[in-house]
């Protein structure tokens, strides 16, 4: 009866969260979406980064670090590059899950959400 109860207040919860928006922290990327009918990706760096290393994405996948520096485009994930070293549906989805990261408000805008911004090499 308990096991129940808890179900059922997580469906009710889960049908009252708002919209998808970014959170402090996510780098909200826009640079294009709007323009092409697409919702912006919010992607979440900390969950990211709690489990790898800055060097994975950063130097191994090729990212600069400086937010809106990255010209990254569909094409390119989709042949395995950027996000798509992982974002291949062996390691984490794949790009045919379009939602999961095209999942900003429309008009928001790229950057930090937070400001959290790094000062620059050897200080993030």
């Amino acid at each position: 009866m308990r096991r129940a109860a808890v179900l059922l207040l997580a469906l009710l919860l889960a049908g009252l969260a708002p919209l998808a928006q970014a959170e402090y922290g996510d780098v909200v990327i826009n640079q294009r979406s709007d323009a092409e009918g697409v919702r912006p990706v919010v992607f979440p760096h900390w969950f990211h980064r709690i489990r790898f290393r800055c060097k994975v994405c950063h130097q191994e996948l090729g990212f600069e670090m400086r937010a809106g520096a990255n010209r990254v485009r569909m094409n390119d994930i989709v042949d395995g590059q950027f996000c798509g070293a992982c974002h291949n549906n062996v390691v984490a989805w794949g790009p045919d899950r379009c939602d999961l990261c095209h999942s900003g408000l429309k008009g928001l805008s790229s950057g930090i959400q937070g400001g959290a911004q790094t000062s620059g090499p050897g200080r993030w």
